[in-house]
């Protein structure tokens, strides 16, 4: 669906992306993670052809966001983190204006715009000015309006920044739903670890324009989660073998309570190991249970590494 290879945008002396390369496959949710500043809303605008790119290049739909900038955002939706609604407007006044704009053909507007204030559960409040509105239905009238083009892919930016908890589980339901049950692709940029936990298939994680790292959060969390924290169920007459037993692998604190003990500080290669010495002792175990990272765990790892790696050296000046 779309591309980004080796992309990099500057401004002046900042490296606001900087050498860049993944994938976005059709019908996923991908998400581009990081602080503030990371690079993630630059990016964005360098594959929808707002911005272009210093060096490096971009395809969508196979074209050029640069050559073919007005084809690809014809075929895009975008939400940007402020979206702007025309307050003195009610919502079915900002869907007709905006389906004017984005040359929606005439007969579909009324039935399109009626179908997307039903989804977003706005119908109710259609002929109410916008603003009037809290900022969850704001939020949902902007994702509404992103869909009146009917786009196949969508670019949302802090999709439930300053949401409630409630307006918020209902836009990432949302989102879920446009790519599972919709089909469309979805591209999120957010800071908000977990909720791009619940709702992305792959995401990857940026640092003041660099990336980090990239894949499904199940592999992130395999590949930067060194130690495990662990849930092993045993009977409760063998608690205190179990104990005695834990307490001889190095490093590796243990809890019991209620027949449950539970590790931190054991690699994921040395669970089987454990298991092998429990059973050696003949320890009933009724339940292992190893706790995956999350993607908060798997950023911070992650920007500690970068922070903790050595600065590369001068170029070296070559003479001739």
């Amino acid at each position: 669906m779309l591309e980004a290879i080796a992309l990099v945008k500057h401004y002046g002396p900042v490296k606001a992306v900087d050498g860049i390369s993944f994938s976005v496959n059709p019908g996923e949710v991908f998400g581009l993670l990081g602080h503030n500043g990371a690079g993630k809303t630059t990016t964005i605008r360098l594959l929808n052809g707002v911005l272009k790119p210093t060096s490096g290049l971009a395809r969508v739909f196979g074209l050029s966001p640069v050559e073919d900038g007005l084809t690809v955002r014809r075929r895009s939706g975008v939400l940007t983190e402020a979206p702007s609604l025309e307050e003195r407007l009610t919502a079915r006044q900002n869907l007709r204006y905006y389906a004017d704009l984005y040359g929606v053909a005439v007969p579909k507007v009324a039935a399109r715009i009626e179908g997307l204030l039903q989804i977003f559960e706005l119908n109710e409040v259609g002929d109410a000015k916008v603003g009037s509105f809290s900022k969850g239905m704001r939020q949902r009238l902007a994702l509404a309006r992103a869909l009146l083009h009917e786009p196949e892919l969508l670019y949302l930016d802090e999709p439930t920044a300053g949401l409630d908890p409630v307006a918020a589980k209902r836009v990432v339901t949302l989102i879920r739903d446009l790519s599972r049950k919709g089909g469309r692709t979805v591209v999120i940029c957010t800071h908000n670890l977990s909720e791009a936990q619940q709702v992305c298939d792959r995401v990857v994680v940026l640092e003041h324009g660099k990336l980090l790292a990239q894949g499904t959060p199940a592999e992130l969390a395999r590949t930067y989660q060194h130690s495990a924290q662990v849930v092993i169920e045993v009977a409760p007459e063998a608690v205190e073998q179990a104990l005695a037993c834990v307490r001889g692998f190095k490093g590796v604190e243990v809890k019991a309570e209620n027949g449950q003990l539970s590790l931190t500080g054991l690699s994921r290669q040395r669970i089987p190991e454990l298991v092998a010495a429990l059973a050696a002792r003949s320890v009933a175990i009724y339940r292992v249970e190893p706790q995956e990272a999350s993607l908060e765990d798997v950023y911070f790892a992650l920007h500690q590494r970068d922070a903790e790696a050595p600065e590369p050296a001068p170029a070296q000046e070559v003479r001739a």
